[in-house]
């Protein structure tokens, strides 16, 4: 049964501006960058901007899959991975004088590696400017091929993340290009391959239809595959044509949800409403943000 479309209290944002968040996105306008903030219409960009921080979006604004929950925009035509991308993403990074910063993509089954050269390159760039700086990559499933998932893992990032999204009972309704299966093998193989050098995690989106016992399974499933990381927060639809939403969760049941990760043996978790997989992604790996004077507060 479809939910009310009120959203309940604690779902309400303060909205403003502020000259971070006028920094932020000058900064990335004048770059021609994408930004998931935006392309996903995500609720917390004006807190995050204002913190000075956004997770850059590489390869484009379209994606080749189209599933139903997200607020990117599916495949018109796609163009060739932008070469100078790397440069400017070191670029706003610098400027911002980030010692974390997120990197994620839209799908792009139609490259020969799916965008992981990419990922690497920019990982590569940001630490030419800034040795110090803490790289995330949220990646695609990149089709499971593990040439291409051993050059992101070698590529130096400290977090590789890839969601899941959802329980495996929905996929074919709100994920029908995806495979949860598949999904559970990626962060598998990430995680035999990282040898400490880089954390696992994944990230669950709820209100779709799903139990508590189905999320209890997808917990047990990521710390299986070993994840040591996760984000659980509510879905909201991007649009009236994107897939309902089925139950607005309470806070209590987001911490509800928290023990469940934590008893499943993730060690680090995020949960509640407005938690997005890269919301405050430092916090979650230990990192605290500074900027410069010439960057954002």
């Amino acid at each position: 049964m479809r939910a009310d479309n009120r959203l309940p209290s604690w779902f309400k944002v303060r909205v403003h501006s502020g000259e971070n968040y006028t920094r932020v996105k000058g900064l990335l306008s004048s770059h021609g960058l994408n930004t998931v903030c935006r392309e996903a219409r995500c609720p917390n960009i004006w807190e995050c901007w204002n913190c000075g921080t956004a997770t850059f979006m590489i390869l484009g604004s379209r994606c080749t899959r189209n599933c139903r929950f997200c607020g990117v925009l599916p495949a018109g035509s796609l163009s060739a991975p932008d070469a100078a991308e790397p440069e400017k993403i070191a670029d706003s990074v610098e400027r911002l004088g980030l010692c974390w910063a997120v990197l994620t993509s839209v799908t792009r089954d139609d490259l020969p590696d799916y965008g992981a050269s990419q990922f690497a390159r920019c990982v590569k760039m940001i630490h030419s400017r800034m040795p110090d700086c803490g790289v995330e990559l949220l990646i695609p499933d990149l089709k499971g091929d593990r040439r291409a998932l051993d050059v992101v893992a070698a590529s130096g990032a400290r977090v590789l993340a890839h969601n899941v999204e959802t329980v495996p009972r929905l996929y074919p309704q709100v994920r029908p290009e995806a495979d949860y299966r598949l999904s559970l093998s990626v962060l598998e193989y990430l995680s035999g391959r990282s040898n400490g050098a880089f954390r696992v995690k994944s990230s669950v989106i709820v209100g779709l239809g799903e139990s508590l016992d189905e999320i209890g399974s997808v917990l047990d499933d990521l710390a299986r595959a070993g994840c040591s990381a996760v984000t659980l927060g509510q879905y909201l639809p991007p649009s009236k044509k994107h897939y309902p939403v089925s139950k607005y969760y309470t806070p209590a049941e987001f911490e509800q949800m928290a023990c469940m990760a934590r008893s499943a043996g993730i060690e680090q978790v995020a949960s509640g409403p407005l938690v997005r997989s890269s919301y405050q992604a430092h916090k979650l790996a230990g990192c605290r943000l500074h900027a410069k004077s010439t960057g954002a507060g």
